[in-house]
C-alpha cells in the first residue's frame, strides 16, 4: 500500500519495506561461470514461515552447448506481505539436488556449484502463484472444530434499512465538556441529549436521525443541536475524500429504515418484493434485490443464506433457520459459476477452487522481524488488574483490558499488535517474548481471546525476534474445508470507565472474496446515508479483533454484487485499501517495533524474471525434468527432450506414467491459474493507477 494513509494508522510500504515485485518466471542469476535460471517453484510443505519446496533448474555454463537440467529441493523462510500480494523466499537452504542425465563426476561439480551459489539468492513470488501451487494437505484444527454455527436472530424487510447493533442494553456515559451523553457500546455514533430527551445517530454530513425512546421510531431531523452536531465522526483519512468526489455515483434514494438491536442480529433487505433470478446450469435461483446471499433450491423447495461464512437452510423466508455444513449443500452449489453474480458464495462451497485457495490463504502467515531493543509495550487497565480463568486451563486473561493478557505459572504474557511480550508482572515492564508456553495454544474458541492463538514467534537471535500471525488473528478462521469469520460465541464485555467490546460474529454483514477478504457493510443504504462504522475513542479495542485494528470498518453499499467485476473479481483500489489494514504490521505502533531493510540484504542475488523463457519446466518428487509442450509432455535425457507418448513399458510401469502424468497436469493447471490471478491483479492494479492519475473514481467491490 504505498498511497493511502490509512486511518492515520498506516505508513507507506515505501517508509518500512522493500518493494518486492514477482516479475514473472523461470528466474535467472549471472554467476562467473553462465547463467542459472530457476523455475517457478513447487511448494511442498509451508510450517509457519519455513517453505520446502523442490524447482527445476537449468545451468548455462560458458563453453557449452546445451543447459544441464536438474532439480532441487530447499528450505527457507518466507517473508510475505499480504498488502502487496508478494513474497519473497529467503535464506535458502539446500536440502538435495539431483542431474538425472549427468555422470556422478560431473553431477557432483554442479551440485557443489549450486550448494554454493544458492543460499545468496532472494527470490520473489507473487501470493497468488504460492497459493495456487501449494501441495499442502487439508489442514484442520481441533479447537477450531468447537466454533459455534448456531443461527443468530435473522430479520427480513422489504424497504431500505439499516441494522445499528448495540452490545446489550445502551450503555450510556458523559462526554467531557458537553452536557451529552454517549452510547458507548455500539460501534455507531449514537448521542442522547437529557435536555431534550432525544437520542441522535449519526447517518452522513449534516445529517442525522433522532428517537425519544432508542428502541422507538427513528427519523432524519434537520434540527440538530450545535453540540451534538460538533460530536460527529471526523474525516480520517484519504478514503473519505474519495466517497465524497464519488457522490454523483451514488443511487438517490429514500432514507432508511433503523433497525436497533440489542442481541446477535442479522438483518437481510430486498428492496420490494423478493426478486428471483436463475443461476445458469443451476436448479438454484437467488435474490438479486438484495445485498445479501439468499438462495432458493427448486426441488427442495428451500431457502438457502449465507452468514459469515456460514450457510443456513429454511422453508420460509421468516424461518426457522438451521445451519448446513458446506459438505451436505446441494450439488447445484458448486456448479454456480465463478464468473457469475453469485459467484461471490464459492467460498463457503468445499470442493471449489475459490473454497481451496481461501483456505489456503489462510494458512499464509504475515510475517515481520521485531528488533529487540526498539519493541516497547504499555498496558492499559481499568483500574487494578482484574482476570479470570480460562476454562479448561491453568492460565488465566485479563478483563479489563483491551490488550490480551496471560497468566501461567506467574508470567504474564501479552499480545500486542501480533507481537508477543513477557514481564514478571502484570504491569510490566514488557519485553519481546523469544518463546511462549504452548500452552497458550491450548486456549479455546469460547474464549474472547482465541484468535492470539494465531501469532507465533518462528525464531529469535540476540538481537531480532521473527514473528507472524495467520488471518486467524483477525477473525478468520479454517472450519472443515472452507473459511468462516468469527468464532460464533458471544463474548460479555467489561465496562467500568471504559468500555471494552469483544469479537462480534454478527451484526454487521460480513462478506468475503478473495480481494478485499472479510468486509463489514450495511444491510442497505444508498444517496448519502453512510453511517460511519468505529469512527469515534468512547471504547477501547474493537468488534473487529485485536486492540486498534479496525481493518473491516470500511462497508458497502447497495450495489456489492456486480458480477465478475465487483464481486468475485473485486475492485483493486478497495483490495488493496482493506488489505493493507489487514497487515498489523503496517500500522504506528508497530512500525516503531520492526527492523529496517539490512544492508546485507541488499547485497543479496536478487533473481530476475526470464522474459524470453517460457515457464514450462517441472520437476517431479522424484527429481526427473519434465516440460510441457504443445504436443504433450517431454522427458530430459542425456540425449535431450524425448516425448513421453508412446513409449514401450510394462503395465505397471504404465499405471506410473499414468500418475505421473497426472500429477504433473495438476501443476501445470495450478502454475497456470496462479499466473491469471497473478496477472488479473496486476491488471486492476495498472487501472487503478490510470484512475487515479485520470482523477476518475472506479467502483468495485468497495463502499460506494
Amino acid at each position: 500500500m504505498t498511497a493511502l494513509l490509512l486511518a492515520g494508522l498506516l505508513l507507506p510500504a515505501s517508509a518500512w519495506a522493500k518493494e518486492v515485485s514477482d516479475g514473472g518466471w523461470p528466474h535467472e542469476i549471472d554467476i562467473p561461470q553462465g547463467v542459472v535460471v530457476i523455475y517457478q517453484p513447487q511448494p511442498e510443505k509451508l510450517e509457519g514461515n519455513r517453505l520446502e519446496a523442490r524447482a527445476a533448474v537449468a545451468l548455462e555454463l560458458k563453453g557449452s552447448e546445451e543447459p544441464v537440467f536438474g532439480a532441487i529441493w530447499f528450505e527457507a523462510r518466507l517473508d510475505t506481505d499480504r498488502a502487496e500480494r508478494t513474497a519473497t523466499i529467503t535464506g535458502l537452504t539446500v536440502k538435495q539436488i539431483r542431474f538425472p542425465d549427468q555422470d556422478d563426476e560431473k553431477a557432483q561439480k554442479l551440485r557443489a556449484l549450486l550448494e554454493k551459489e544458492i543460499p545468496k539468492w532472494d527470490l520473489s513470488i507473487s501470493m497468488d502463484r504460492l497459493l495456487t501451487t501449494l501441495e499442502m494437505e487439508e489442514k484442520r484444527s481441533d479447537a477450531a472444530l468447537e466454533l459455534k454455527t448456531d443461527p443468530p436472530k435473522i430479520i427480513f424487510v422489504s424497504e431500505p434499512a439499516v441494522l445499528v447493533s448495540l452490545d446489550g442494553e445502551p450503555r450510556l456515559q458523559k462526554e467531557e465538556g458537553s452536557n451529552l451523553q454517549r452510547v458507548i457500546n455500539t460501534p455507531f455514533t449514537i448521542l442522547y441529549l437529557p435536555s431534550k430527551k432525544t437520542y441522535y445517530l449519526y447517518a452522513d454530513t449534516d445529517t442525522w436521525y433522532a428517537a425519544k425512546d432508542i428502541h422507538g421510531d427513528w427519523a432524519v431531523t434537520r434540527n440538530v443541536p450545535k453540540e451534538v452536531a460538533s460530536r460527529a465522526p471526523k474525516a480520517e483519512d484519504e478514503t473519505d475524500a474519495e466517497e465524497r468526489k464519488a457522490k454523483d455515483e451514488e443511487e438517490p434514494g429514500p432514507p432508511p429504515k433503523i433497525i436497533l438491536v440489542t442481541e446477535p442480529t442479522e438483518l437481510i433487505v430486498s428492496i420490494g418484493k423478493t426478486d428471483f433470478t436463475p443461476i445458469s446450469g443451476t436448479d438454484l435461483l437467488y435474490v438479486s434485490n438484495t445485498d445479501s446471499d439468499v438462495l432458493y433450491h427448486i426441488k427442495e423447495k428451500k431457502y438457502y443464506i449465507l452468514l459469515s461464512g456460514r450457510w443456513y437452510a429454511g422453508t420460509k423466508l421468516d424461518g426457522p433457520w438451521r445451519y448446513v455444513p458446506g459438505e451436505k449443500l446441494p450439488p447445484d452449489f458448486a456448479r454456480v459459476p465463478e464468473d457469475s453474480e453469485m459467484g461471490t458464495v464459492l467460498y463457503a462451497v468445499p470442493g471449489t477452487d475459490v473454497a481451496k485457495e481461501a483456505v489456503l490463504d489462510a494458512q499464509i502467515p504475515q510475517t515481520a522481524t521485531v528488533e529487540r531493543k526498539k519493541a516497547k509495550l504499555e498496558v492499559e487497565y481499568d483500574g487494578e488488574p482484574k482476570f479470570e480463568d480460562i476454562k479448561g486451563t491453568k492460565m488465566s486473561y485479563a478483563v479489563n483490558t483491551a490488550t490480551p493478557v496471560i497468566r501461567f505459572k506467574k508470567k504474564y504474557y501479552a499480545c500486542d499488535e501480533a507481537v508477543w511480550f513477557m514481564a514478571g508482572s502484570s504491569r510490566g515492564p514488557w519485553q519481546v517474548a523469544s518463546s511462549i508456553p504452548e500452552e497458550i495454544y491450548t486456549i479455546p474458541p469460547e474464549c474472547p481471546i482465541y484468535n492470539v492463538t494465531f501469532v507465533r514467534i518462528y525464531k529469535a537471535t540476540p538481537e531480532v525476534v521473527y514473528v507472524g500471525y495467520t488471518p486467524g488473528y483477525t477473525n478468520t478462521y479454517v472450519y472443515h474445508t472452507t473459511i468462516v469469520y468469527g468464532t460464533g460465541y458471544w463474548y460479555p464485555y467489561w465496562y467500568g470507565r471504559y468500555y471494552y467490546p469483544r469479537p462480534a460474529t454478527w451484526g454487521f454483514h460480513v462478506r468475503w472474496n478473495p480481494r478485499t477478504g472479510w468486509r463489514f457493510g450495511l444491510s442497505y443504504s444508498n444517496g448519502p446515508f453512510r453511517f460511519t462504522i468505529g469512527g469515534g475513542g468512547w471504547y477501547r479495542g474493537g468488534w473487529w479483533g485485536p486492540g486498534r485494528y479496525r481493518g473491516y470498518r470500511r462497508g458497502y453499499r447497495h450495489g456489492y454484487r456486480r458480477g465478475r467485476n465487483a464481486g468475485y473479481r473485486a475492485g483493486y483500489r478497495a483490495g488493496r485499501r482493506n488489505a493493507a489494514q489487514q497487515n498489523m504490521y503496517r500500522n504506528k505502533r508497530n512500525q516503531a517495533r520492526m527492523t529496517a531493510p539490512s544492508t546485507a540484504a541488499d547485497k543479496r542475488s536478487k533473481a530476475g524474471a526470464a522474459k524470453k523463457r517460457d515457464n514450462n519446466v517441472f520437476a517431479d518428487r522424484n527429481g526427473d525434468v519434465h516440460r510441457k509442450t504443445d504436443k504433450g509432455w517431454e522427458s530430459r535425457t542425456k540425449d535431450g527432450w524425448k516425448s513421453e507418448k508412446g513409449q514401450p513399458a510394462k503395465a505397471q510401469q504404465q499405471k506410473a506414467q499414468q500418475k505421473q502424468t497426472q500429477q504433473l497436469n495438476r501443476s501445470h493447471q495450478a502454475r497456470q491459474q496462479g499466473d491469471k490471478r497473478t496477472s488479473s491483479y496486476k491488471k486492476e492494479q495498472r487501472r487503478s493507477h490510470s484512475s487515479r492519475s485520470s482523477g476518475r473514481s472506479r467502483g468495485g467491490g468497495g463502499r460506494r
